[in-house]
């Protein structure tokens, strides 16, 4: 499985494109900004995208949708508690192939109520739910501090320390990381339990998030809510 890492946006987000060794079919992980990146890798290694498979329904995850979709001739899927257009739904447990290749869906709420790592050849896509160094606010439409501790602590700290970390964006200048790393490093992960948790993230006073007023508007628009 070949990961192709794309920094799009102004908001420090990744597109990842996976690929498929052998047949070279592959999927689009979250398309947002500068579409024309994913689409000129995709025709220089003469890729076969199957998908397009969102981590959230977030605006900066989600807003190349319509646009790749339609360029590349493919399926839009999303977790099931995804209230954006799709064509195909998933749940916790439930397999994303592609070629040869399988990514298993992990539904990490937290973040947002349908938000999901992909787990998969060593690698964990994990969207907004887990950074290098971070995790996914909770003060956002959808959030909950509770279900992201749970989502952290009894899911992907069970996983193999040996994963690979992709993250959904880069705030700390560094492009991935392992599940072993973070749990002995992010300071996110520190904490004893889940009431220390949900104060630490009651208390962060985060700024506002950049375009947060234009990105919720329009995924509104598209049915999210």
């Amino acid at each position: 499985m070949i990961v192709h890492q794309i920094p799009v946006g102004p908001m420090q987000n990744f597109s990842y494109i996976v690929e498929d060794e052998s047949t070279h079919e592959a999927i689009v992980i979250d398309p947002s900004w500068d579409l024309d990146k994913i689409i000129s890798i995709i025709d220089e290694q003469n890729l076969q995208p199957k998908y397009i498979v969102n981590t959230h329904w977030h605006d900066d995850h989600t807003r190349g949708n319509e646009e790749l979709a339609k360029m590349l001739s493919v399926k839009i899927v999303q977790h099931e508690a995804s209230t954006l257009q799709n064509d195909m739904t998933v749940k916790n447990g439930d397999s994303i192939k592609f070629g040869c290749s399988e990514l298993v869906v992990y539904h990490t709420p937290g973040h947002s109520k349908d938000s999901i790592c992909l787990v998969g050849d060593g690698k964990i896509f994990s969207g907004d739910t887990l950074f290098v160094g971070n995790c996914g606010r909770i003060d956002l439409p959808g959030g909950s501090a509770n279900e992201l501790y749970h989502s952290l602590f009894d899911v992907l700290h069970t996983l193999d320390d040996n994963l690979v970390l992709y993250p959904g964006h880069d705030y700390n200048g560094k492009e991935s990381s392992t599940i072993g790393n973070e749990k002995k490093f992010n300071p996110r992960l520190q904490v004893k339990n889940v009431d220390e948790y949900v104060e630490l993230m009651s208390n962060l006073n985060l700024a506002k998030p950049k375009l947060i007023d234009i990105n919720v508007s329009r995924n509104i628009k598209l049915g999210a809510n």
